[in-house]
């Protein structure tokens, strides 16, 4: 009994210090999260609860917010419940939770109070508020940190979770972030796919309940459903108006995004790691931190507002975003697991006749006992194999040196093959039941990276290569499993641990990686596009959008990745998929990071010159489309054509690619396509380049135009069935 008076003293003393902080002001305190266009500002009301009252265009009169609950009203009976700033279970909350736990003495509510706030400048244009909420009964805290990018108006939001209770809390939910809009009306757009069928979009109006995007898959999260969404206001976004939210979860495991239209048409999106089989016991006095999960939200549309997160990836998140890429030559097209040391040294002179940067070597090089000579066998064993490779690595690292180009490998290091080395050794390392059948995709199962020791294993697979070939300058970076029967030997009592802890472990693999090679090239590869997201490519310079190379499929599956990527980051490979000529093909595969897949023996002694002068041209302009700022003009999803244009800082250059994508009567570029992006009062030149041998173009080369001309008028790139491809630089008349 005693314990219990002094715990609720304590409580009476917390809420009163609350209550004292908040009533110094005569008005509710106000913490504003603002960025250069755009607020989300909250509200901490008498009793310490903390609120978003307003979300939208940062109003020039900051004393206003104080006027915005008028304009947020709710019913009495819900007033200061759905709008909260991050929603606990178990009390008044009549909502989908953000965060619900189960205490140590089985309680499972929840009330977090509001105790204090920071805000941090972390560099140029970049602030970090912490606001720390407690529960006034149990010794249970939130801080929720809110890092704003003021230039490009993007917010990465997470969620640092901490107790002091006399043994174990569980967390059931655990949320990166609980946003809350207002609107009429709101369209989301989302995506699905699968296996070469990646970013299919999908838009429709959100209606009352609950919309879920998630994933279960462990691995290769993306597969299925990626965690990258928009949601208009009030009314349909088109690429140059109306309101927008971009959202993105920055994990590479189980996702879950919850989009609740509640009883009073407020839109409460709650986002973070699926807590799906996963209630994650967290021991006194540590923390659980939450994924950032990422925002951007423009009123100038959807164009307005992937440029800012393009920026944004560049400047922040990506790795050397601002810098140069590799363009390269692979041998899988060419070779699959059928080559060996000659055949190889045949295709690194081809490297160097194309003109490309780079070889880089695929699946196939590894394995002994179990030689690697398909997709059933040696994963684990990264030995070379002594057929193939009679001098290892290093010989092709030295040889590539020797022919003036660089050298590159591709590795799977979180997988194993039932039939390997590894597999038998270390049984213990393997995701799976051990009482139950083994389950496989791709013939391989996952290796449990939440173990230490595993980490350590993979950490040393790609130290390995750079000790073999000192100069190895890129690494492919491959996940084609996702995880089935799962079950953690290393986790034992604590098998919901597991898919919080492979994420972590990963990361904590690659950033080791990254601190003893942080300027190596390394593309994110997954099967395609199965692990894209910011939390991953912090650690890598590219990521590979899709197996499927057909170029025609291509320009859809690269226009929707583009309102979340910048083009630096997405690897395009020129292969024999499809139907179209190489010039199509290469025109698509220019539109981001150039690499080449083919047998560049067969090709024609036209399309080889077609080849080196494309590479050619991309040299002098991959600066303005891997730097520039980007605008989608004509939409492959609504009519006949497509076409993206890439334009420089001072709007003095550019780039704008045009392709056919419907050939049925005779269709083409009927009319004008209205340029964007470029000085209205500048005259341009427009100049077809990237020409077949021994065609012409129609564009007059000397013609010039104003800027004006261009974005109101247009210009007609002249499109129809056997001219499927243009491409245009721009550059400003002086």
């Amino acid at each position: 009994m005693r314990f219990i008076h002094l715990r609720r003293s304590a409580v009476l003393l917390f809420m009163g210090l609350c209550t004292q902080a908040v009533a110094q002001n005569t008005r509710p305190l106000i913490i504003p999260v603002e960025s250069k266009n755009n607020a989300m500002v909250l509200q901490v009301d008498e009793k310490g609860q903390l609120s978003t009252i307003y979300f939208g265009k940062k109003l020039t009169r900051t004393a206003e917010y104080q006027l915005a609950p008028a304009a947020y009203k709710q019913t009495e009976d819900y007033s200061g419940i759905s709008n909260a700033a991050y929603t606990a279970a178990g009390g008044k909350n009549l909502f989908e939770p953000a965060i619900a736990v189960t205490h140590t003495d089985g309680n499972q509510s929840l009330d977090l109070r509001y105790v204090s706030h920071t805000v941090t400048p972390k560099g140029n244009d970049v602030n970090e508020i912490a606001i720390l909420l407690k529960d006034p009964v149990y010794a249970f805290e939130v801080t929720l940190y809110y890092k704003v990018y003021q230039a490009m108006d993007v917010i990465e939001q997470w969620s640092v979770i901490r107790h002091q209770e006399k043994g174990n809390v569980t967390l059931q939910k655990f949320a990166s972030a609980n946003l809350y809009l207002k609107a009429s009306r709101y369209w989301l757009k989302q995506y699905h796919g699968d296996w070469a069928k990646e970013m299919q979009p999908e838009e429709a109006p959100l209606t009352h309940g609950i919309k879920t995007l998630d994933t279960k898959l462990g691995t290769r999260a993306n597969l299925f459903q990626p965690s990258v969404f928009m949601v208009s206001l009030d009314q349909k976004a088109t690429e140059d108006e109306g309101s927008v939210l971009y959202g993105a979860m920055e994990w590479s495991g189980n996702f879950r995004i919850d989009l609740e239209l509640d009883n009073l048409d407020n839109l409460r999106i709650i986002a973070g790691i699926n807590n799906f089989a996963s209630p994650y016991i967290l021991k006194s006095n540590t923390t659980f931190e939450t994924p950032p999960f990422l925002y951007t939200f423009s009123t100038q549309g959807k164009g307005d507002a992937s440029r800012k997160l393009q920026s944004w990836a560049r400047n922040y998140k990506l790795l050397d975003g601002k810098g140069e890429r590799l363009t390269l030559l692979n041998n899988w097209e060419a070779t699959y697991f059928d080559f060996d040391e000659s055949r190889l040294k045949g295709l690194l002179k081809d490297t160097k006749d194309l003109g490309v940067d780079l070889f880089l070597l695929d699946d196939g090089w590894f394995g002994n006992k179990f030689p690697r000579n398909s997709d059933n066998a040696a994963l684990g064993d990264w030995q070379e194999n002594r057929k193939k490779l009679p001098n290892g690595i290093a010989a092709l690292d030295s040889a590539a040196q020797g022919n003036g180009v660089k050298f590159g490998i591709w590795v799977e290091p979180e997988m194993v093959s039932p039939a390997s080395e590894l597999y038998s050794k270390h049984p213990d390392w393997v995701v799976k039941q051990p009482a139950r059948e083994e389950h496989y995709f791709r013939h391989q199962l996952v290796l449990d990276l939440s173990n230490p020791q595993v980490q350590d294993f993979v950490f040393k697979v790609i130290d390995s290569l750079f000790i073999k070939a000192p100069k190895l300058s890129y690494i492919k970076w491959d996940c084609n499993a996702v995880i089935y029967n799962v079950g953690s030997a290393f986790q034992k009592q604590q098998q919901s641990q597991f898919y919080v802890e492979y994420v972590r472990g990963l990361y904590k693999v690659l950033a080791r990686i990254r601190a003893k090679y942080p300027v190596v090239p390394m593309m994110l590869c997954s099967g395609g596009g199965g692990r894209v997201d910011y939390g991953a490519l912090q650690y890598f310079t590219e990521y590979w959008p899709s197996d499927n190379t057909d170029p025609m499929e291509r320009i859809f599956i690269q226009w929707e990745n583009s309102y979340f990527y910048p083009a630096i980051a997405s690897a395009n490979h020129v292969t024999d998929w499809g139907k179209q000529p190489i010039k199509f093909r290469v025109d698509v595969a220019m539109m981001g990071k150039l690499g080449f897949d083919i047998v560049v023996k067969d090709l024609k002694d036209a399309e080889r010159t077609f080849c080196q002068e494309a590479i050619h041209n991309y040299t002098a302009l991959k600066d303005v489309i891997w730097h520039g700022d980007q605008y989608r003009l004509a939409d492959p999803h609504e009519g006949s054509m497509a076409a993206i244009m890439y334009v420089d800082e001072k709007k003095s250059s550019g780039v704008v690619f045009n392709y056919l994508v419907n050939n049925r009567y005779g269709a083409g570029s009927a009319f004008p396509v209205r340029l964007k992006g470029l000085d209205a009062a500048k005259q341009y030149r427009l100049k077809e380049i990237n020409l077949y041998p021994g065609e012409k173009s129609p564009v007059a080369a000397e013609q010039v135009y104003s800027g004006e001309f261009l974005m109101q008028v247009g210009f007609n790139p002249q499109l129809n069935t056997t001219r499927t491809s243009v491409v245009l630089q721009i550059n400003e008349a002086i």
